[in-house]
């Protein structure tokens, strides 16, 4: 035997202990009370820990992923739900310098690893899912997998380290390099065509390719099309700025350019924002720069429209004031928040001027000063942060995200009210970041958010876009307050609630489909017909949506399997290029794009979606809507949908969330043998 088949030998056998140990570890775990595992728990995470430092650690702790996670190694924790986990968190939890964190945020990538590679059935989150999220992970931190451990790593980590890029180097060989590279790369433009208002995850991601593209000792092989245009479009989209030379480098260029070059500086800037949504710092730069050179400039800076230079032409002065308040290269978004606001025409509207001037000179409280600056850091003033988060969402509205919160109906009302109502909107800002407080009123009644008891969000939410890190706390207490007045009511609180919360725009009538007292289906056929005749232009008069509504979908994952209910806005309904009926809404939850089982696969670009909606053809929407509003002065009259349509619908339905809702009358008995 060589010296080195010993000491694999070696190796091998000390790993076969570790495992022995760490199996013993995971029983007596599962064997404990409730109330004794957090006792049990530190040997469990040592003895990973140790494992995950040997080579084919991560294999061996993959294949026993069923088994750590139902002993309980996650209970009590974020890392319960794995639905609900965001990637960009894993860096920091990877980089800790508390090995448990470090361990369990490990043994959570393998445990989903196992979920992605069809290993481990979990009853929380899907296949599709957990290869989603881990692509993304790898994305996030592509660092990893191509550079050792750097001297604050060392300082702080120790061998701890190795332990990450342990990981990641098994889930590179598991999943894929190359698969990765190019995952990524569609995944990004994926979302990018929804325009998202936050898109720092998507910088990070975007840098990470940078550097991989730039590293001579990295090997893409044929993977990595479509990256150019990511990376230039941060990096250098013009000629000016093509080798990333920095910001001061390139505003001396700037001084010395002549009006033809400005000219072409312009129209590159403005043509990579468009085709992206993303903004790189140097347009913010040439921004600034173009407020003493001339308005035509700074209309083909925008990349407007005749539309657009109307706008800033009429309002000029405000137009430049928000650009010296708001755009600065930490605040680059803002340029393309102000450019679609301004596409938009809603300066126009009487009292949006009076209010952006507002805004512009507003004093933020000291509480929404240290939120602001708590989220994104003192590189911009919390003010110019909360300009930039305005912009985008006057520009953006169908963008506005809820973060990782149960903050659906909260961002939703931000998104109609940006959307329908945009004065409306900065008076909201204005008391959120001004006073720290809101008041709206219940049924005559005033409801303060400072007197609110707690709202759906057990935690203040952080990971939220400038101006819903402002006003949703206080929307979130003010929604839950209307619920809790809705008590001792017979049927859903939202018959109440979302008129009152969202605006007067909001249908009166109320339609539910299932019966809230024992949350079994109710009154289906009604349901769907009346929905038709409300919302179909086949069956409405052909009458568009005039304002956007409030609705509540059962969500499903690629199982169709139930997860919950959720909170969403119908935009409008028409036929798609290929002369499907579907039905365009939005959904606040980040990423539209899902697959909600039995062949339900929510569309967001390619069938007549513009940017930020989601679609689904009628029949499929229905199936999964459980609440809409109607006007209830409309026409009543039930729609005459034909019975193959109705049972199309019925049949998405009863073989997804409403399998386990059907009332004794609908279930068939069993037979039993013959």
């Amino acid at each position: 035997m060589t010296t080195t088949q010993e000491a694999s030998s070696t190796e091998a056998g000390k790993l076969d202990g570790l495992l022995s140990k760490f199996d013993d570890a995971v029983r007596l775990l599962s064997q404990a009370p409730a109330f004794t595992k957090p006792a049990k728990l530190p040997r469990v995470l040592d003895t990973a820990r140790r494992v995950l430092l040997q080579a084919g650690g991560c294999a061996a702790l993959e294949s026993r992923a069923a088994d750590f996670e139902s002993a309980g190694v996650f209970a009590g924790s974020d890392w319960a739900t794995p639905q609900y986990l965001i990637p960009t968190l894993t860096t920091y939890a990877l980089k800790s310098a508390d090995a448990n964190v470090v361990v369990i945020e490990a043994l959570s990538e393998l445990r989903l690893l196992a979920v992605a590679k069809g290993g481990y059935a979990h009853s929380l989150i899907s296949q599709e899912q957990a290869h989603h999220y881990l692509t993304q992970v790898m994305a996030i931190n592509l660092w990893l997998l191509f550079n050792a451990p750097s001297e604050a790593e060392r300082e702080t980590q120790g061998r701890l380290a190795n332990i990450s890029r342990q990981l990641f180097q098994h889930l590179a060989e598991r999943i894929g390099y190359e698969y990765v590279i190019d995952q990524l790369i569609d995944e990004i433009w994926r979302i990018l065509k929804q325009r998202p208002i936050q898109v720092d995850s998507i910088k990070q991601m975007i840098t990470q390719i940078a550097l991989c593209q730039a590293n001579p000792e990295i090997d893409l092989g044929a993977s990595g099309h479509g990256a150019d245009r990511l990376v230039s479009s941060l990096y250098g989209p013009t000629q000016a700025c093509r080798e990333d030379p920095g910001i001061d480098v390139y505003r001396a260029r700037l001084e010395r350019m002549d009006n033809a070059t400005l000219q072409a500086e312009s129209t590159g800037f403005a043509r990579a924002m468009h085709d992206t949504g993303l903004v790189s710092p140097y347009h913010a730069v040439l921004l600034r720069y173009l407020l003493e050179e001339g308005d035509h400039l700074l209309s083909e800076a925008l990349g407007l429209s005749s539309t657009g230079r109307d706008c800033l032409l009429c309002y000029r002065e405000l137009v430049h004031a928000l650009i010296r308040s708001g755009v600065y290269p930490a605040t680059a978004q803002a340029v393309y928040g102000l450019a679609l606001l301004l596409e938009r025409g809603i300066l126009y509207q009487p009292p949006v001027a009076p209010a952006m001037w507002r805004q512009l000179n507003l004093q933020l409280s000291e509480w929404a000063e240290g939120r602001l600056s708590l989220a994104y850091g003192d590189i911009a003033s919390p003010r110019a942060r909360l300009i930039e988060g305005v912009l985008c969402m006057l520009g953006l509205p169908l963008g506005v995200g809820q973060g990782n919160n149960p903050t659906c109906q909260s961002a939703r009302a931000l998104s109609m009210w940006a959307y329908n109502d945009p004065d409306y909107l900065l008076q909201m800002v204005t008391w959120a970041a001004r006073d720290d407080e809101i008041i709206m009123h219940f049924e005559g009644q005033p409801i303060s958010s400072n007197e609110s008891a707690s709202g759906v969000a057990t935690e203040l939410p952080i990971d939220l876009d400038p101006v819903s890190l402002i006003v949703v706390p206080h929307l979130d207490r003010i929604y839950a307050e209307m619920g809790r007045r809705c008590i001792g009511r017979e049927g859903d609180p939202h018959r109440w609630v979302n008129p009152e919360f969202h605006g007067w725009w909001s249908g009166r009538g109320f339609s539910i489909n299932v019966d809230v007292a024992t949350g079994q289906l109710t009154e289906v056929d009604t349901f769907i017909r009346h929905f038709y005749a409300s919302y179909h232009p086949y069956y409405n008069g052909n009458q568009p949506l005039i304002h956007p509504q409030p609705a509540g979908i059962a969500v499903t994952d690629s199982a169709a399997r139930f997860i919950g209910w959720h909170a969403i806005t119908i935009l409008r309904a028409s036929l798609d290029p290929s002369d499907v009926m579907r039905v365009y809404f939005y959904n606040p939850n980040n990423d539209s794009g899902q697959d909600w089982g039995d062949g339900v696969k929510v569309s967001t670009s390619g069938n007549g979606e513009r940017f930020g909606e989601a679609s689904l053809p009628f029949e499929q929407f229905t199936s999964r809507l459980y609440i809409y509003h109607y006007d209830p002065l409309e026409r009543g009259e039930l729609a005459t949908v034909t019975d193959e349509e109705l049972e199309r619908v019925q049949g998405f339905l009863h073989r997804s969330w409403g399998a386990t809702r059907l009332p004794p009358a609908e279930l068939q008995a069993d037979q039993g043998p013959q």
